[in-house]
Formats: structure tokens, sequence, C-alpha cells
């Protein structure tokens, strides 16, 4: 395998002393992993940073070996690390894609998606500006990963008028009709999810309840105990911006 690739770097783990195996997301052969020979030393320290762009050169001599991995700094998003809030978000969709997606499968949709977020991130003047970004950023993936979710027509009624839940077990959306006797066991369904456009935080705070239930169901059962607890850090910091 001989691989050259602008690639997003989605997770970085030390390996022996000096090296470290990094999980990267590339436009045409997704998530590839490979090791870095001396990613700890302080050239390469700055450089191996979830969330930026690399030039990476993947080698091995077998499809099951583990690739020797080069890098070349494309873009850094490091100085957003000593922002907490955006270090938190550039952590989780990061990690989201690293723990979630098969080696060496494309995702092409997702890769632009997940680019276009992380650059929100670092552009957005507020939080407001990339939440948004990020919630349809955790449906998209639930789609691609098998676990879409039905919210074009209510679950009972088959209309497309008035949907605003979904059911927590099917996915489905429910209109307000349908639904008005069982709103306590339903998930809001926030309207930028189905018209676009921007949403106040009471939105955006409903669509990750909504993202993170199907998420923590379907997608986290047994992944790192670390990847959930990054999404809960973002949350939790995110309320305290609000607050």
């Amino acid at each position: 395998m001989h691989i050259e690739a602008e690639a997003i770097i989605c997770a970085v783990r030390a390996h022996g002393e000096h090296g470290a195996i990094v999980r990267a997301m590339t436009a045409e052969h997704g998530l590839l992993s490979g090791y870095v020979r001396g990613g700890h030393s302080r050239r390469l320290r700055p450089v191996l940073i979830p969330a930026n762009v690399v030039m990476a050169g993947f080698r091995a001599r077998t499809e099951e070996q583990l690739a020797g991995l080069t890098v070349e700094l494309v873009h850094s998003r490091a100085p957003l690390m000593g922002e907490p809030l955006a270090a938190a978000a550039l952590d989780w969709a990061t990690a989201l894609t690293a723990s979630t997606l098969p080696e060496a499968q494309p995702y092409p949709h997702l890769h632009t998606a997940l680019d276009g977020v992380l650059g929100a991130i670092e552009a957005a003047p507020a939080a407001r500006g990339w939440a948004v970004a990020l919630v349809r950023y955790e449906l998209l993936l639930l789609a691609e990963m098998g676990f879409g979710l039905d919210l074009e027509r209510c679950a009972v009624t088959d209309s497309s008028e008035e949907l605003v839940w979904v059911s927590p077990k099917s996915g489905r959306a429910v209109s307000a009709v349908a639904g008005q006797d069982y709103a306590d066991k339903l998930l809001r369904f926030p309207r930028f999810l189905s018209e676009g456009g921007e949403a106040d935080w009471d939105a955006i705070f409903d669509g990750l309840r909504l993202t993170g239930h199907f998420l923590s169901r379907d997608i986290l059962i047994d992944r790192r105990a670390d990847v959930a607890a990054a999404r809960e850090r973002l949350v939790e910091r995110l309320k305290r911006a609000v607050a």
C-alpha cells in the first residue's frame, strides 16, 4: 500500500517510547491508521494534534500491516487548543470520527462535513455559529453508519406537517397532533434540522439531545469511555457558555 493524501488527524495514541499511532480521515480512502516514528518528538508533537490537516504518506508492504506514516503540516488548528470550548468541540468531532468509522472505507460526504465543522469552529466568532453544524454532522454520521433517522413524515399519520417530535425508539418523526399525549416520552425535533438556517440555543440543545440519544444507543455502546466523555464535556461547556 502506498497512499499520499491530504488528511485530517482524528486520533493520536502513544506507541512505545517515541512513536505514535495516528488515525486520519482522507477524502478518497476514508479513515486510515499509521505509525509515525518519532511521533512524540518536539518537532512532530505540534503537528500530530487532532483537527490539524496534514499531507500524509501511508506505506505498507501488505494491506494487513500497520502502515508507516509520514506527515507534513498543511494547516494547524493548535491555537484553538487554548480555548476550552473550541478545544472541546474539536476533540469531540475528531474522536467521534476516529472511534466510529471502519478502516479504509471512503465516506466522502463525512469527510466534507467534518472539514466544514472544524472550519466553522475555527472561523465562527461565537459557538452558536458552529454548534448547528456539529449537530448536523452527528446526524449525517448516524445516517452513514446505517442508523439514519426518518424525519420526513409522521410515524403515526404519515403527514409531513407540524413534525415537532421524534420517537426515541423508532427514530421517526411524530406530528404535534399524534404526539400530544406522549410529549414527555418523545424527543423534540428542532426545526433547523428540516428547514436549514440558524437556530437559537434551545433548538441547538434539543438537537444535541436528539443526536446524543441515538449516538449512545446505536454507535457508542461498546466504545471507549473517554469518547462519550468528550461529548459530555462539550455539552457542559456549551451550557456554561450560554448561562
